[in-house]
């Protein structure tokens, strides 16, 4: 992946952990759960193509804003921390080269190749 697009990721994982700062958790918090949208790869153990599925729903930075955009709108506290967790996890993701996914295998992804 070029270097020019893993900065951008990097200052994307930058602002989710600079938005964090604004929540009301121990800064533990965000380490404790910046891994968990990697359950949706539990899909995979049924076939690959629900895999890619359940994957890219916890791997979308859409989906991520949207939720964070819900719990900051209407100040719950739980889709905030939530929507923050799931950007900067897909941004951590993409800076090692772990795109999106195709339903075809694990390592095609819209990045490329693994």
């Amino acid at each position: 992946m070029n270097n020019l697009l893993k900065v951008e990721e990097l200052a994307m994982f930058l602002i989710s952990i600079y938005l964090f700062t604004f929540l009301d958790y121990a800064w533990w918090i965000y380490l404790a759960f910046i891994l968990t949208p990697d359950i949706g790869m539990i899909g995979y153990a049924v076939s690959t193509k629900l895999g890619a599925t359940t994957y890219n729903l916890f791997h979308h930075k859409g989906i991520a804003i949207l939720v964070g955009f819900v719990g900051f709108w209407w100040m719950i506290p739980e889709l905030q921390l939530a929507g923050i967790i799931l950007f900067g996890h897909a941004s951590m993701d993409r800076i090692f080269g772990y795109g999106l996914k195709f339903g075809d295998n694990f390592k095609h992804t819209h990045l490329g190749n693994l």
